[in-house]
């Protein structure tokens, strides 16, 4: 089986090198944002003009004809750009036809990014546009620089991504390997309910808590945010704010991830064969401003994504099934109640009494059994992805985007086109 991971290692360029690196993810936020004003600015001129990877290919050729300040970018680097917003389109247009059939969600139009949410620059092919040699990072068009290689890499590196968060740099290599994955008898499904007082709730009767990693830190986030409102724009000192905040949240987000990655390799090798999660919707979760904030603090989505590619690794499963109604139903006898946030344990006219939370996980756990039962009925329960368009660092470390890949391929003036840019 084929499967893409990531590896993210630290690196310490010099004064001149990070210099080179600030320059280069300047000079693509503001091709990717001149990207896009092209394609509004075409659209607005001609209706019927449809957003392509050949339209995105003109546009760009033009405006490096305009200014040949973006050559300074190394030709993948460009190509990885019109990637980027080709991808977004692609979301926008898929986002638009799930509203049509009736789905109560944002189209999100695609939006010019600022210099805070752009902030890496990809090397999309290894066709030794970077290398390691003796503890060093060699970039094209940016230099050497050390890098802290922790562990080694298995597998094909496809690309690499050079990112700054803060005042720190990070490189991380996509990497394509084939795994025999082992075949494990599926004899011990568990359900999982994802909670906000319980993390997790297990079918087994286990509950586990998360550390309250924000509201540690919630002060001193509160403290440089206010220092960050009263400074002035594209002030030196503002800058410096900004830097101290993401470095706050930065620590409060590895707490985070370290303790799910912990969690998840425990769950993996703690004697389960497959695992039964909720489908949860969490933007519209969002909504309710009161639990928001909390919300995304849990990371639920980030778990069950570490969850999948360590679970299809060991050859087992995780299985999607409908949210609907797991908390107000009871798992004795299937009479549904309304179980308000505040009232912790179930109690049904049948007389069972038990944690609204281990009630929810037994309810899930019986959907899945009732779903592979009758052949995995697709409207009952997905299986997850697992290992492809997956990664092991995170949501914050973006792998090689093979749909985009796939689409780019079927054009035949996309061969030898990285040297034509």
């Amino acid at each position: 089986m084929e499967t893409m991971r990531a590896y993210k290692f630290r690196v310490y360029p010099d004064t001149k090198r990070q210099k080179a690196i600030d320059d280069a993810i300047s000079i693509s936020q503001r091709l990717y944002n001149k990207l896009l004003e092209k394609t509004i600015e075409a659209h607005k001129s001609n209706s019927n003009s449809k957003i392509s990877q050949r339209t995105i290919n003109q546009f760009l050729n033009e405006i490096i004809k305009e200014d040949k300040e973006y050559l300074q970018l190394y030709a993948h680097a460009r190509v990885d750009i019109r990637n980027r917003l080709l991808k977004t389109y692609q979301n926008f247009f898929r986002r638009c036809q799930q509203k049509k059939s009736g789905a109560n969600i944002k189209a999100g139009f695609p939006r010019f990014k600022s210099k805070d949410k752009f902030n890496s620059i990809t090397h999309i092919e290894n066709n030794g546009s970077f290398r390691i040699e003796k503890g060093r990072l060699r970039i094209s068009k940016i230099g050497t620089m050390k890098i802290e290689q922790h562990r080694n890499i298995t597998g094909n590196v496809k690309a690499m991504t050079i990112k700054r968060e803060g005042r720190e740099y990070y490189v991380i290599f996509t990497a394509e390997r084939i795994i025999n994955r082992p075949e494990v008898k599926d004899t011990n499904l568990v359900g999982i309910d994802m909670g906000l007082n319980n993390f997790i709730a297990l079918s087994n009767g286990e509950t586990i808590q998360k550390p309250k990693f924000f509201k540690k830190r919630e002060k001193r986030i509160a403290r440089w945010q206010r220092i960050v409102a009263r400074r002035h724009k594209s002030s030196k000192r503002r800058n410096k704010a900004k830097s101290r905040l993401r470095e706050e949240w930065k620590v409060t987000t590895n707490q985070s991830n370290d303790f799910m990655h912990k969690l998840s390799d425990k769950l993996v090798h703690g004697g389960f064969t497959s695992f039964a999660v909720e489908e949860l919707h969490i933007e519209n979760m969002l909504k309710n401003h009161r639990l928001a904030q909390s919300i995304q603090n849990a990371s639920w989505n980030k778990f069950i994504q570490m969850l999948s590619y360590k679970a299809e690794s060991a050859g087992m499963k995780v299985i999607k099934v409908d949210a609907r109604n797991t908390s107000k139903e009871c798992s004795n006898c299937g009479n549904i109640q309304e179980m308000p946030l505040s009232v912790r344990e179930y109690n049904c006219k049948c007389g069972m009494q038990l944690d609204r939370d281990i009630n929810a996980s037994i309810n899930i756990l019986k959907r899945a059994l009732n779903s592979t039962s009758s052949n995995f009925d697709c409207n009952a329960v997905k299986a997850t992805l697992g290992q492809r368009g997956s990664h092991a660092q995170g949501e914050n470390v973006r792998p090689q985007q093979e749909a985009v890949l796939k689409e780019l391929r079927t054009y035949p003036a996309n061969a030898g086109e990285a040297n034509d840019l």
